[in-house]
């Protein structure tokens, strides 16, 4: 089986298959097809579905051009209907893993989608996960669903593996093409295949690793580390404020060091899919051990605070302008989780404009990225635009995501107070206005 599939990656006669067609699963998809193998994207939106199928691009990683092209060349489809898993020889999984409403892991988009795989499985295909989860969930929960459902044997009928994504939505340099890879599968040969059909595809690296659960931790542990910096600072930002210092001028001081520090900066909070839900997998599993991660939890209380505190520093500015809270106009600028992006997955704006609104303050919002966004089921519809009329209609404006493509000059001159939470504010001279986080 090893030699078959290596020799049809050589030829470029693999059939892909991504399941999952979102920020992760659209990019890879597209990536395959221009590689040279033909891929079959799924997703159980039908919305997303034919807007592959007409060429129509809504992943901003994903060049518009590149994905009509494919699509026109018969090289990318995409389907509603799992079984196309018979009919391809390499398969992704890239669907959410989300957190439940007790904060813990709800990998219940992995289980339907390998449960549906099996079904379907057939001898000589790669199975990779890419969804990120717990250390373990490739050996002890997909690979008995895969056996169970299709009759075969991993590692005899087909292979395994797990290998994390790595996506940075917005980054101008790293896309999906050139970031390097990490591949953990059950068994050698496995690895050996899965490793050389990334090596086909993409330009970074690829990196092997002896099992799944060893890229299943790394990639935990990539998004732990920056959870637990960044409680670093969200910590020190607070006794900071209390000591009358700037945070972001000392972060600018150390940063000079060119060894031994990377700087990582205080904000309203974590945001995106991975680095503010990935410590919750690993605490999770770690219990099953009897195992604490106290570290970890520390940071994840610290930087899950940050909406209240920040709420509660615009209070206090507020104050400092003889207003109260309770109804004052307050604007949010920006809702996306980081600069020039229109995701708003885990934003924690959301979170502090649901704390502003229980303070009783009147609260809109704009992002020139993002016009509405959904949160516990309900819709919220942002201001069209901004101009000085209606910035100086506020009592307080709070910036809260680092947009690029907003006239801070114009707020700056129009604002009664502003917040910024990002201090993206820091190069305006006139500050009479300005308080930062």
């Amino acid at each position: 089986m090893k030699e078959q599939l290596l020799k049809k990656i050589e030829n470029k006669e693999i059939e892909v298959g991504v399941v999952g067609l979102g920020y992760v699963g659209l990019p890879l998809a597209v990536e395959k097809a221009k590689a040279g193998f033909k891929t079959i994207g799924f997703d159980v939106q039908e919305e997303k579905v034919n807007l592959v199928n007409e060429g129509h691009n809504y992943i901003g990683d994903v060049v518009d051009s590149d994905l009509k092209k494919l699509v026109d060349e018969g090289m990318l489809k995409a389907t509603t209907d799992f079984s196309f898993v018979k009919d391809v020889d390499f398969i992704a999984i890239c669907v959410p893993t989300p957190l439940d409403s007790h904060q813990e892991p709800d990998i219940s988009y992995v289980k339907a989608s390998t449960e549906a795989i099996s079904k379907y499985l057939t001898k000589g295909t790669m199975v990779v996960l890419e969804s990120t989860t717990y250390p373990g969930t490739t050996e002890e929960l997909i690979k008995p669903i895969l056996e169970e459902g299709s009759g075969l044997k991993c590692g005899e009928d087909f292979y395994l593996g797990f290998s994390p994504e790595r996506v940075d939505p917005g980054n101008l340099i790293y896309k999906t093409k050139n970031t390097p890879k990490v591949v953990g599968a059950i068994g050698k040969d496995a690895t050996e295949v899965i490793a050389t059909m990334y090596r086909a595809v993409l330009e970074g690296d690829v990196y092997e690793v002896s099992s799944p659960a060893i890229a299943e931790m790394e990639k935990i542990l990539e998004n732990t580390y920056r959870n637990i910096n960044i409680g670093l600072v969200n910590e020190l930002t607070m006794l900071c404020d209390r000591m009358g210092i700037s945070m972001w001028e000392v972060i600018d001081a150390a940063k000079t060091k060119p060894y031994g520090f990377q700087a990582f900066y205080p904000g309203p909070g974590l945001g995106g899919h991975c680095i503010p839900l990935d410590p919750y997998y690993l605490t999770w599993k770690a219990r099953e051990y009897g195992f604490h991660t106290s570290m970890i939890e520390g940071s994840m209380i610290i930087n899950d605070q940050m909406p209240e505190y920040c709420v509660e520093r615009a209070s206090k500015v507020l104050n400092r302008h003889k207003k109260a809270m309770n109804g004052a106009k307050v604007l949010v600028l920006g809702v996306a989780y980081k600069q020039d992006i229109d995701d708003y997955r885990e934003s924690p704006a959301l979170r502090v404009i649901e704390v502003l609104k229980r303070e009783m303050a009147d609260v809109d919002f704009y992002d020139p990225w993002i016009s509405e966004y959904k949160y516990h089921g309900e819709k919220h519809q942002g201001i069209e635009k901004i101009d000085p009329e209606i910035i100086a209609s506020y009592d307080l404006i709070m910036v809260t995501a680092a947009h690029t493509n907003v006239d801070y000059d114009m707020i700056q001159k129009n604002a009664k107070a502003i917040f910024d939470t990002k201090n993206v504010m820091k190069n305006i001279e006139n500050r009479e206005n300005i308080e930062v986080l």
